[in-house]
């Protein structure tokens, strides 16, 4: 859709030589659809099941490692469908608690290191 004219042979060429390659990259944009298309919760749920079970029919080893962390991550996934929050900014702030700690070389003092982080970034 978005490719160049150039990009568009490229890929027709892989995809006839590697139909695999083909099919793993349309089973992609499909999760991808899931996630950017759908809002309801149940509905999602009823996608990424049919996306889930096809993907075990298509048996792509790459493809089975993502569909079992969905399986055993489902109700967590399907909560980013309630009102599309990700814990991007959780792991946002961790990585500034991070860098904090790392700028003191370490914490001596927790109750001081947690009293600076309060000052820092409340």
């Amino acid at each position: 859709d978005k490719w160049l004219q150039s990009q568009k042979v490229r890929a027709k060429l892989l995809f006839e030589q590697f139909p695999d390659i083909k099919s793993v990259y349309y089973y992609a944009l499909r999760l991808g659809k899931i996630f950017s298309d759908y809002t309801d919760k149940d509905v999602a749920r009823a996608k990424l099941a049919l996306w889930y079970n096809e993907i075990e029919e298509f048996g792509y080893d790459t493809f089975t490692t993502v569909a079992n962390s969905i399986e055993n991550h489902y109700e967590r996934i399907l909560n980013y469908f309630v009102n599309r929050s990700t814990n991007a900014a959780a792991e946002a702030f961790n990585a500034k608690i991070k860098a904090f700690r790392a700028s003191f070389r370490g914490v001596v003092d927790k109750r001081f290191f947690l009293y600076r982080l309060a000052k820092v970034y409340a």
